[in-house]
């Protein structure tokens, strides 16, 4: 009896080991911030050019407010708020200094958490024999309660670079984050005296 007791033990100590063995364990939004660059981000199901256009950059503006909110949650001085910046960088054609100034003071001043994006449209505009492509989109900030800071229309700038013209890739870059469209002219045309 004592040794059908004893063998009942271990089997059920071996089940639980090999239970909490194989526990599947969940990458973390910290690492996939981490592992993440501006390569291969776009989904792999079939679209017309505008969706993946319009997906792609929403994704992009999400990450970009994820790297940020980020950043700005760390000392900004350390080896790793050094790479979350060059990784912010990176989404930009030619980042300088205050490429991130307004985004990064804005959402400094309001003690911003986190940020979600939504109503992400894409759009051109036409200045002399350019076009422009913007990003309209409703950016809503939380706080570190998830207490909603409020929610508010922004626009960005960005362009799409062909890397082969055989594969038909192309590379997105930020131009100007929180830009203002052009401003149309407002004098009406008429006769003036």
């Amino acid at each position: 009896m004592k040794r059908i007791s004893n063998f009942l033990i271990f089997t059920v100590l071996l089940a639980l080991f090999i239970a909490c063995n194989n526990k599947t364990s969940e990458v973390s939004d910290l690492d996939k911030l981490r592992n993440s660059n501006n390569e291969k981000s776009y989904p792999a199901v079939q679209m017309d050019s505008m969706q993946a256009i319009n997906s792609i950059t929403k994704q992009k503006v999400q990450e970009l407010f994820d790297l940020s909110t980020l950043y700005l949650s760390g000392n900004r001085n350390t080896e790793i708020d050094t790479v979350i910046y060059s990784q912010m960088e990176s989404y930009f054609h030619k980042p300088d200094s205050v490429t991130f100034k307004r985004l990064l003071k804005e959402l400094d001043s309001m003690k911003v958490k986190t940020a979600k994006v939504s109503n992400l449209n894409v759009y051109k505009e036409f200045y002399k024999k350019d076009t422009l492509d913007y990003a309209k989109f409703n950016v809503e900030y939380f706080d570190s309660k998830n207490k909603s800071l409020g929610s508010f229309e922004k626009n960005a700038q960005y362009i799409l670079l062909s890397t082969s013209k055989l594969k038909k890739e192309f590379k997105f870059y930020f131009l100007d984050f929180y830009s203002q469209p052009l401003k149309k002219d407002s004098t009406s045309v008429g006769v003036t005296k």
